[in-house]
């Protein structure tokens, strides 16, 4: 047994640990032997962590940046997840509120001095100069084009084309496993289906979609409405068409798209006539030719795939945000210090009510102020043993 004292441990708390051997009979007969003490029970999940919150080892931001950890599947989530866990985003916010409590201060200092005129107008200017200095760089935080989240919860790629474009039939390359269904029959896929992949420690999801047509079936319909919802969600988008037919019209959503987020694809090159060259010319203009069945042009896929994702997610060294809930009350900060520069300067209440605004909403973030309502959703997804 192993005794550690507080507050100098993981959860700022005493703790006693006991090393037991693997046997699950001998583990089994230790935990009935502590149940039967008074006040002894399970702790429940993510317990461990909830005290270290409550006595000031961690900030909600570690907090989340821990849950990030535990369920991340590739080495680049395990890096931004490990950052934040480590206290990279806490650092960058906590330092932004500092400069907004000291502009804060002054603010409150120009009301109290507001007698003398120049030492008020002194005060004031010095906070302006604070805010001008952190609203720039709390705007380009926010302006990262969702890197973070992409990263955390993957960059999804979606499948869509005509029906019989060969899509279900690369989703099980892709996956090397049979995912989907594939058939010769048109229209068999209904539901979307999804598989996670690792490119290059990258997180991608790829989404095979029900063909796109012109439908007249009830449940065909259904499943191309839901096929464009996903195609409007995807970070990019592969237009599959069969090497051997013309370009099937594109819908408004894939024609429409950021030419940076979409690809069009020629599949089944293996079945066009033999030429005398090893690229058969295809009947329209496409930005890459692969064949399922033999392999060909996979890899330059899989390649190009992982590169856009990579440029997506961009510079993995800087802290990013990784949650909606950390974007919501930046953006209420940056329109309280947005308020602030653009209000009257000699409403001396308003304007230090907008920096309390901008403090509280950054203290969210770490959990200093108005997070009660967000632990038990946080801590629910913890294991017992965290």
């Amino acid at each position: 047994m192993l005794w550690l004292q507080g507050p100098r441990t993981e959860t700022g708390e005493d703790m006693a640990e006991l090393h037991l051997h693997g046997s699950p009979a001998i583990v089994s007969a230790v935990l009935e032997a502590l149940g039967r003490f008074p006040g002894c029970r399970m702790a429940e999940a993510g317990e461990f962590t909830v005290r270290a919150f409550r006595n000031g080892k961690i900030d909600l931001a570690q907090v989340e940046g821990l849950a990030d950890l535990i369920a991340a599947d590739t080495e680049a989530q395990r890096k931004q997840a490990l950052a934040q866990a480590q206290g990279a985003l806490s650092k960058l916010y906590e330092g932004w509120r500092g400069s907004l409590i000291e502009a804060s201060a002054l603010a409150e200092a120009a009301i109290d001095f507001s007698d003398e005129a120049d030492v008020a107008d002194d005060a004031f200017a010095r906070a302006r100069a604070i805010v001008a200095e952190v609203l720039p760089a709390i705007l380009a935080h926010l302006n990262d084009g969702h890197r973070g989240e992409i990263l955390r919860d993957g960059f999804r790629v979606v499948l869509a084309g005509a029906p019989n474009a060969g899509k279900s039939s690369l989703l099980n390359a892709l996956a090397r496993r049979d995912a989907a269904i594939v058939s010769d029959e048109a229209g068999t896929t209904r539901d979307a289906i999804e598989v996670r992949l690792d490119l290059s420690g990258l997180p991608v999801i790829v989404t095979d979609t029900a063909g796109i047509r012109e439908a007249t079936g009830a449940i065909e319909r259904e499943g191309i409405r839901r096929s464009l919802e996903h195609v409007r969600e995807a970070d990019l988008v592969l237009w599959l068409c069969d090497a051997r037919e013309p370009l099937p019209a594109m819908p408004a959503e894939v024609a429409h798209r950021d030419p940076a987020q979409s690809l069009t694809v020629a599949t089944k090159i293996d079945l066009l006539p033999a030429a005398s060259t090893d690229a058969p010319p295809l009947p329209f203009a496409a930005d890459l030719a692969i064949s399922v069945r033999t392999g060909g042009g996979l890899n330059v896929l899989i390649q190009r795939i992982a590169a856009i994702a990579g440029q997506r997610i961009g510079d993995q060294s800087s802290p990013a945000l990784t949650r909606e809930r950390h974007r919501e009350s930046l953006n209420h900060c940056a329109e309280a210090l947005a308020s602030f520069l653009a209000g009257d300067a000699d409403q001396h209440e308003l304007r230090a009510e907008d920096l309390r605004m901008a403090v509280q909403a950054l203290g969210r973030i770490t959990g200093r102020v108005d997070v009660e309502d967000i632990l038990g959703q946080i801590f629910s997804r913890f294991c017992i043993g965290k």
